[in-house]
């Protein structure tokens, strides 16, 4: 996948964030301050409008370094923070590459992961956005050989195998570790954010209707500029 194709392919997806900003609004009032719907929602826009100026010979990192960089200026705060470091560790994952393959988007998804962890002092179990995350990346890496739907749905199912987690955890974490055992049965927020962006994803992954996934080329077809494009003939995990 070129850097052109990866940001359409985050704008499309990001819209899923966007419409999410109510019910993560209600759910982070169970456990936080209530802000991470509209830190989402002003985040995913601001990355949206960046995407849309990319040019067609951005790079993948380029991509994931804008990208960072924009939610974290939309509304400053814990999570912002974390999304746009973690981005911004990803991109120095990636190099210079101009194709992002899956096996270096898994690389730069864990680095993106430990990031997180060790920024914010958190490990799977206390009930933040690394309980829907670590899962999604070993599912990921468990389906390599398989076609870019399959990966997707796996990666999918264990997000949200993750999120139902999160429901029996006590927060350890943030503010919400205030709260203690008033949080159980509800799912974390972050948890939830980062599956409805995996979930928008998906959605925005067409394969092409005339060839198998396996016969995708990976390249573009110079196309300019993120805005008014679509991912057409190309699959984006190759």
């Amino acid at each position: 996948m070129t850097g052109s194709e990866l940001a359409v392919w985050l704008n499309s997806g990001l819209v899923n964030l966007e419409v999410a900003k109510d019910e993560l609004t209600e759910l982070d009032s169970i456990a936080g301050d209530g802000d991470l719907g509209i830190t989402v929602e002003s985040g995913a826009r601001a990355v949206r409008s960046a995407l849309e100026q990319t040019s067609a010979d951005v790079t993948p990192a380029e991509v994931l370094r804008s990208s960072g960089a924009a939610f974290a200026r939309a509304n400053p705060s814990s999570f912002s923070g974390l999304f746009g470091g973690a981005a911004v560790a990803a991109a120095d994952c990636v190099g210079e590459v101009e194709h992002l393959g899956v096996g270096l988007a898994l690389s730069a998804g864990r680095v993106a992961a430990a990031f997180i962890a060790a920024r914010g002092q958190a490990n799977v179990g206390d009930r933040t956005v690394l309980d829907a995350l670590l899962p999604a990346l070993d599912a990921l890496e468990s389906t390599l050989l398989l076609s870019g739907s399959q990966q997707l749905d796996a990666v999918v199912a264990a997000a949200s195998s993750g999120v139902e987690l999160t429901r029996t955890m006590v927060p350890r974490r943030g503010r919400a570790a205030w709260v203690g055992n008033r949080c159980l049965g509800s799912p974390d927020a972050g948890a939830v954010a980062f599956l409805r962006l995996m979930e928008g994803l998906r959605s925005a992954f067409e394969p092409p209707r005339d060839l198998p996934e396996s016969d995708l080329p990976g390249g573009g077809e110079g196309r300019s500029g993120a805005r008014g494009r679509s991912l057409g003939r190309t699959w984006p995990l190759m």
